[in-house]
């Protein structure tokens, strides 16, 4: 039996070592463990998932010990490979070990070093936990712990609040999505009595649909949390604010990707729950199309690929939703190959321009950082789904099945991928031709910082061709294992996005000034899209400012000040009243305390005497 407990241990010796000791090793020692840990995860699920070729749904099982018992209810530490599991963890753990390496060069002038690679390492055991769980109390804990890291990350730069009011949004939005998440395992045990995957996805066919249908939709917003869905996606472009190398990790090829991949482990209650998957689709395809509108008009080089994030990960929920769970998975993995291309290598091209994130005071880095420019090219070619890259196999069987689901959902997606073609060359362009627009010299990285990109790259473009990821899982999602070929609507689909390229092209290379004089013409719907349509002030002003204006009126003013101080308060001044009364008593003076004694041995004697002639 592989010991399936080394998989994510090795991290976390790495959180151990440099958390608990990091401060007083050199540099080199912290990336040795850093790394390492994270390489040595990677070579231990190459082992495990090696002579894999001939996998049924469940190859491996390993149970450690009982976590929960009450009565017939057992929740154990139990881990669980299969195909789809197979695919997470050398997912996670090779683009990890990637951005690993990265951040070894990127994160090398940055204070907190030590730090920062104690919390990449811990995120990596929560996500290896994650993906490994047997159970969904298991997959939970993984689902927190990666939340925590992330709140950690993004806010890794504390000195500035703009990081930690990020770090902060990230946190509490997700609470949100956690808390439909934790009803849904609620529900799951009162219908099951069970979380165990195995024994879930036996009974569910022949449970009642409603009951499936409130567990699909409460799974749904705690996966709209997590994968910055719909209306819960306004934590993920302001967690930019975190180092480039968080971004590419936890935010474009792994953690963001849980929801997704926690909606397909649970195809089998999705699919016996129709209209939840019809509500999983058209969050999908309305966060794709509303995040692409949005990433057109901004000009922060990471915030583009953060809303292009949010884009491509409803296009995953799209093909979940139509059914198509393998499509799906192919879109997660092919969108970790070049999305973490494109957040590496925005941060290559920060480095580059010492800092910088505007694009417009970016341009002409062709000249100066060509290995950049080329890994670049490569990613956005396969996110804009050009021929033969990663991103056209996969996108266009999410619109193949969304087709066959409803063909408008189809036309919807093809619109998406033009704008999604388009808003990634305009920055490609900006970013690299024309005259340099910036301050100081611009660079290239260092060789530490683009070996990576280079895989990246290769990978961003043959990755297709390698993982053929429906037919490595046709035996777990049998609905979709036969996605049929429509040239016709594989070659509108390109059409689509070689029309976004084209159009990138002329308005930001050939005719400059045409986007300036767009922007006018569409005046106050420009400035809409520009503001991201306002909708983190429609939350302030909804949620935020009323639940601050009610606990400063309520709790504060009626509750704290008003009961509990003034209770408090109260009980005082009685206390002092009566004092007051009582030091009239302590005068100082004998023969005023010898007349007290009088007057009270006189009342006393009064009093006796009364009640001797009563008795």
């Amino acid at each position: 039996m592989f010991k399936l407990w080394l998989i994510p241990l090795l991290p976390f010796l790495g959180f151990l070592i440099n958390g608990i000791l990091g401060k007083k090793l050199p540099k080199l020692a912290i990336n040795a463990v850093a790394v390492g840990s994270v390489l040595a995860s990677f070579l231990w699920v190459a082992l495990v998932v090696g002579p894999s070729s001939d996998w049924g749904a469940n190859k491996l099982h390993a149970h450690y010990f009982t976590w929960i018992a009450s009565g017939n209810f057992h929740v154990g530490w139990d881990f669980a490979v299969d195909k789809l599991t197979m695919i997470m963890l050398m997912i996670v753990t090779g683009i990890g070990t990637l951005i690993h390496i990265y951040a070894t060069g990127y994160m090398d002038h940055e204070g907190g070093y030590y730090r920062f690679f104690a919390y990449l390492n811990l995120f990596m055991f929560f996500m290896l936990n994650l993906v490994l769980a047997a159970n969904y109390l298991i997959l939970f804990v993984g689902w927190e712990g990666v939340g925590l890291c992330s709140y950690l990350l993004i806010g890794f730069y504390f000195h500035k609040k703009s990081a930690t009011t990020a770090g902060n949004k990230a946190f509490i939005v997700n609470r949100v999505g956690d808390f439909g998440f934790a009803m849904a395992m609620f529900l799951i045990v009162i219908q099951f009595g069970s979380l165990d995957f195995t024994p879930v996805f036996t009974k569910a066919p022949g449970a009642p649909v409603e009951t499936l249908t409130a567990i699909a939709l409460l799974m749904l917003v705690g996966a709209a949390g997590k994968s910055a869905q719909i209306p819960l996606y306004v934590w993920l472009p302001d967690a930019m604010e975190g180092p480039t190398p968080v971004s590419a990790l936890i935010h474009a090829a792994t953690m963001v990707t849980a929801g997704v991949y926690m909606c397909s482990r649970s195809a089998v209650i999705f699919l016996h729950a129709p209209a939840a998957m019809d509500v999983v689709a058209l969050i999908g395809l309305a966060t794709a199309v509303f995040a692409a509108t949005i990433g057109i008009t901004q000009y922060d080089i990471k915030k583009v690929f953060a809303y292009s994030t949010v884009s491509q990960l409803g296009y995953m929920f799209l093909g979940v939703g139509v059914g198509a769970f393998s499509a799906g998975i192919w879109h997660l993995m092919t969108h970790a190959f070049f999305k973490a291309l494109l957040f590496l290598g925005a941060g290559s091209v920060i480095h580059a321009c010492h800092g910088e994130q505007d694009m417009r005071h970016m341009g002409g880095l062709k000249k100066y950082a060509p290995w950049t420019c080329i890994v670049l090219a490569c990613a956005s070619l396969a996110i804009a789904g050009f021929p033969g890259t990663s991103g056209f196999f996969s996108k266009d069987a999410i619109l193949t099945a969304a087709y066959e689901h409803a063909p408008w959902m189809f036309w919807v997606g093809v619109v998406t991928a033009g704008m999604t073609a388009f808003y990634v060359w305009r920055a490609f362009w900006m970013t690299f031709w024309g005259e340099y627009r910036g301050h100081g010299k611009p660079h290239e990285s260092p060789m530490v910082m683009l070996a990576p990109l280079m895989v990246l790259a290769v990978l961003s473009l043959g990755g297709g061709f390698l993982f053929n990821v429906p037919e490595i899982l046709k035996d777990m999602f049998p609905l979709k294992e036969e996605i049929p070929e429509e040239h016709m609507l594989m070659a509108i689909s390109v059409a689509a996005g070689l029309i976004g390229i084209a159009m990138s092209w002329y308005m930001y290379v050939v005719n400059q000034e045409l986007p300036g004089k767009i922007a006018n013409a569409l005046g106050g719907l420009y400035r809409l899209v520009d503001d991201k349509y306002r909708i983190d002030e429609a939350y302030d002003a909804a949620i935020v400012e009323p639940l601050i204006e009610g606990s400063s009126a309520v709790l504060w003013k009626t509750v704290d000040a008003g009961i509990i101080d003034g209770a408090v308060n109260g009980v005082g001044s009685q206390a002092r009243g009566i004092g007051n009364v009582l030091k009239l008593i302590q005068s100082g003076n004998i023969r005023s305390y010898a007349t007290w004694i009088v007057a009270g041995s006189v009342v006393i004697i009064i009093v006796m005497g009364i009640a001797g002639g009563v008795r």
